[in-house]
């Protein structure tokens, strides 16, 4: 039988563009179960963990032990992107916590090979990040190591930042690099910036505090968010499809 993490995988690998990921670092903490149960009844394909250590980006968040907490009441695969400093020291923590992918900053891992490499010897989807003032030449050399990358709109550490559109560069720089390439976009997303976006080249986009309404109609707040990603799909020349395939290493 394939194991819980294989299906999570299955489900991750074959979501379509444009994949719409919630992140939970703006939802209501008290009620983490209850916000969680919200965006499954929404439709969500997986939900992102805005993993924080207070050293590489200014706020703290969460760790490996909160992490096993949700996956305990959910089986959507989780997107975990770790702001740290040493992510190389918590690989194992948060793959066994029950992280799908992990995310790691190109600014802090000079050298990702290896990283990457042990990431994906796990049984996790391995990406690499790059913040607004790091170039796309960063990732250059690990595309065809990488089941994805993710594009920073803001500085991270912080939600509701606004979307900076000069990063939409780096995005077609990359798409043209490696055309089927799972490309992740975060900071700003909402139903005004996700066309941009998308129409670029993402075909996944991270959703923050857009995602929470308070009436709680997450199904309403993320499908406005997805019909101005299928536009900007469209207008960009692709249809939905499949949002990225793992690399054939």
């Amino acid at each position: 039988m394939p194991s819980e993490r294989t299906e999570r995988l299955r489900a991750w690998d074959g979501a379509t563009a444009p994949l719409i990921t919630p992140s939970l670092l703006d939802c209501d903490f008290a009620e983490v179960g209850r916000e969680i149960a919200r965006l499954e009844a929404a439709g969500v394909a997986a939900l992102h963990l805005d993993v924080m250590d207070g050293h590489f980006v200014p706020n703290l968040s969460y760790g490996p032990p909160v992490v096993a907490d949700w996956r305990a009441v959910t089986d959507l695969p989780f997107d975990a992107h770790l702001m740290i400093s040493n992510p190389a020291e918590y690989l194992d923590a948060f793959v066994d916590a029950g992280a799908d992918s992990l995310l790691v900053h190109a600014e802090v891992v000079r050298k990702p090979a290896d990283l990457l490499r042990q990431i994906r010897d796990r049984g996790c989807r391995a990406g690499l990040v790059i913040n607004p003032p790091t170039p796309w030449t960063a990732v250059e050399p690990y595309l065809d190591q990488l089941d994805s990358v993710l594009v920073m709109s803001v500085m991270p550490g912080f939600g509701g930042q606004r979307f900076q559109e000069t990063v939409l560069e780096k995005v077609r720089a990359i798409r043209a690099a490696r055309p089927g390439l799972r490309i992740a976009i975060d900071g700003g997303i909402n139903a005004r910036t996700a066309d941009q976006a998308t129409e670029a080249g993402a075909t996944q986009l991270v959703v923050g505090s857009a995602t929470y309404r308070a009436d709680g109609n997450y199904a309403a707040s993320l499908g406005e968010v997805a019909e101005a990603a299928r536009r900007g799909l469209q207008r960009g020349g692709a249809a939905p499809g499949r949002a990225g395939a793992p690399p054939a290493v």
